[in-house]
């Protein structure tokens, strides 16, 4: 790829901010962004005036918020965002334009970015542009009260600010904003447990001092390490166990029983003391719920209902637990079985590893290839209404939520596990390409923005299959991702074609 055949000399000395303002072009980009910006949202708050709940997990954040909690069922970082806020305003309208203007922002910033870098021609940068600037997707999940629409502006941040890490010489300051914004991210949502290890390898094969890369390594491994130790603390305070997260353990549970369900009663191992009663519970559970008609929930596949459902399993044998027990607040219940579930499942996963393989981690690698619409395909999760906790954080005078909208359903979000089945193909075929082409040989610039691409890509994929839930909400920064680099990888290899045919022309003409 050869980004300066797109640019004046001029053009290539300027640092990012003159570049940005340098001719009327860009000048004009910048202002019909920000109309573009601002008319989206206020249509779309026409639309929907109120903000959109999940049932469950929005609640969940606005108590751990209101109740001041330093640990919650879900990471605290976006609870203390909403505290933070409400110094400010409680307006849910208010939360919802930062949300979106936080997304917007981050987009642009990380599109820019790409777009002096590499400096793609200007059909790429059109399609780019305004996949980003017009995308509907911000627009849903910035209306949503949920962790998503933060955990993605701070994601498009952290991947930016480690761009300019590893292809410019970077200041101090530039570690300082990466160290803050992967800290950030990391209170918010468990899927940047994978962000300070890629840090840590983009750093560590940048051009940086050693001192530098020392520093910039260590800050963040200090930081999240402080906050996983005082996490930890929390709950060893609360449960008497020492655990980071009792989530974790539910979910290894629910995951393993994707698998077990499967595993003919004849072929059942026995398992230790301890699993036993619980194991029968599970086993008979399974047994009495082979017609799906009658239980659509075991239709499911990779799911996370196992964990959730009061009437299932999981929250009857802990209740179990706590019959003599009308005292314990109903989150130390929860958290007091994470260890608990996390060994169980674990062992059953050991124990039937194909099934797990067939039953769980292939049906979650489908859904990571093409991840569901999930909560965002209808607003409010489909109810008219509310939860006190929410009427008293932003001071709503009813719990009915009206909409202007005649449907309450996204249809436009329906093409976005296509684009992304399209886009994840078309990724991997890039980078063999890029591989097998040795383009990591020809563009030092080009060749570390691909790869620090493809590593998040190819990390965050395996995080999701083995360890988490697939859904479009949590698959939208490695969707923006892939989407903006396979683009950049198509245009390289147009440019590698282009320059192979201009080079064997004047051969044919002598012959």
């Amino acid at each position: 790829m050869k980004p300066e055949m797109q640019t004046t000399e001029k053009q290539k000395s300027l640092s990012f901010k003159d570049w940005l303002l340098w001719g009327p072009r860009n000048k004009v980009i910048l202002f019909f962004s920000i109309i573009a910006i601002f008319t989206q949202f206020f249509a779309f708050k026409y639309f929907y005036p109120f903000a959109s709940y999940i049932h469950g997990d929005s609640f969940s954040y606005l108590n751990a918020a209101y109740k001041n909690l330093s640990i919650n069922t879900y990471m605290i970082g976006y609870s203390m965002f909403l505290r933070f806020f409400s110094i400010i305003t409680s307006s849910d309208t208010a939360l919802v334009a930062i949300q979106y203007l936080l997304l917007q922002g981050s987009s642009l910033f990380f599109l820019l970015t790409i777009f002096y870098f590499y400096r793609p021609r200007q059909l790429t940068r059109g399609l780019l542009f305004c996949f980003m600037l017009f995308n509907p997707l911000f627009l849903y999940m910035a209306n949503l009260i949920s962790s998503d629409a933060l955990f993605l502006a701070l994601s498009l941040v952290w991947f930016t600010l480690l761009l300019w890490i590893i292809i410019y010489f970077p200041s101090t300051m530039l570690l300082i904003l990466h160290t803050f914004i992967l800290y950030i991210a990391f209170t918010v949502r468990y899927n940047a447990l994978i962000y300070p290890f890629i840090g840590a390898l983009a750093i560590g094969f940048s051009n940086l001092s050693l001192r530098k890369k020392i520093a910039g390594i260590a800050a963040p491994l200090l930081l999240t390490g402080a906050f996983i130790l005082y996490t930890c603390g929390q709950y060893k305070a609360l449960t008497g166990t020492w655990q980071y997260s009792p989530f974790s353990g539910w979910q290894m549970t629910n995951n393993a029983m994707y698998a077990y369900r499967y595993v003919d009663s004849a072929k059942r191992k026995p398992v230790p003391a301890k699993f036993k009663a619980l194991d029968n519970m599970i086993r008979t559970y399974f047994d009495s719920t082979r017609d799906i008609r009658k239980h659509p929930q075991e239709a499911l596949e990779a799911s996370t209902v196992y964990m959730w459902a009061p009437q299932l399993t999981l929250y009857k044998y802990r209740n179990m637990q706590f019959t003599k027990d009308s005292t314990t607040s109903e989150f130390k219940r929860w958290a007091s079985m994470g260890p608990f579930y996390a060994a169980y499942g674990a062992y059953i996963i050991r124990q039937y590893p194909w099934q797990y393989v067939q039953h769980f981690l292939w049906p979650n690698t489908q859904k990571y290839y093409a991840p569901p619409v999930e909560f965002l395909a209808t607003y409010n999760s489909d109810k008219d209404s509310t939860a006190p906790i929410a009427l008293k954080w932003f001071g709503y005078k009813s719990l009915r939520l009206k909409a202007r909208a005649k449907n309450l359903d996204a249809p436009v979000l329906e093409f976005y596990p296509i684009l992304s089945g399209i886009i994840n193909v078309v990724m991997l075929l890039g980078l063999l390409c890029f591989i097998l082409l040795k383009g990591y040989l020809q563009n030092t610039t080009f060749r570390k923005g691909i790869l620090l691409a493809g590593a998040v890509w190819i990390i965050n994929a395996a995080f999701t299959i083995f360890a988490s839930s697939a859904a479009l909400r949590f698959q939208s920064f490695p969707i923006l991702l892939t989407t903006s680099f396979t683009a950049l990888i198509i245009e390289w290899l147009w440019n590698m074609a282009s320059t192979k045919q201009e080079s064997t022309q004047p051969l044919i003409a002598k012959s």
